[in-house]
């Protein structure tokens, strides 16, 4: 399956319900600090949105609850994967996208097979602490070489100026959060966004 190029990442369904029927075919819900009934009732109105949407939805962590409410895609950081149960997502068919940062966790990544895999912070990220340093677009190309024709998401500190080195680099999407959620007019940044990658 073939991914959009654009995939923006919000950790709210207001925001799906806003953005989403602008164009977006490809985008994130991750939650964070929220209870488990809150979690539920977010994933069914972003499922919903993305249904009348064309828009392929991916739930970060909660795989208990996705699987739970019949969603198509799962992202895993590599401390979710301590805990997930591999066997049982993929038993019920849901495709798994796992972020990377170095060469250990991107060996682990590869060794389930994911349908993505995402490396980052490409750039400098404000959206959390993290222990690496910004990766830079070379590490792109490097991870690009080790996993084949798996598709590529850079991610972290990503801006549509930066996104065409990205691709340039081998990444196959870029991922973005805070370029649209800290715009002052996000509606344009995510036209913007999508002129840029179509």
């Amino acid at each position: 399956m073939k991914l959009d190029r654009f995939y923006p990442i919000f950790d709210n369904a207001d925001w799906l319900e806003r953005l989403v029927p602008l164009g977006i075919k490809l985008v994130q819900l991750r939650i964070k600090d929220r209870t488990p009934n809150e979690i539920r009732h977010q994933i069914r109105c972003a499922k919903t949105v993305c249904a009348q949407n064309d828009c392929v939805l991916v739930i970060n962590d909660y795989w208990q609850i996705a699987i739970e409410e019949g969603c198509d895609w799962l992202h895993l950081g590599q401390e979710d994967l301590d805990t997930a149960d591999i066997p049982a997502i993929r038993a019920v068919g849901l495709r798994l996208g796992i972020s990377t940062h170095d060469r250990a966790e991107l060996n682990r990544a590869l060794d389930l097979t994911p349908d993505y895999i995402a490396l980052g912070p490409i750039y400098p990220t404000i959206l959390k602490k993290m222990k690496w340093h910004e990766q830079g677009v070379d590490r792109l190309t490097k991870w690009r070489d080790r996993i084949g024709n798996t598709p590529l998401i850079a991610i972290g500190g990503m801006s549509i100026d930066r996104a065409a080195g990205a691709f340039d680099a081998g990444a196959d999407v870029v991922a973005a959060v805070t370029d649209i959620t800290l715009n002052t007019r996000p509606e344009d940044r995510v036209r913007a966004w999508l002129e840029a990658t179509r």
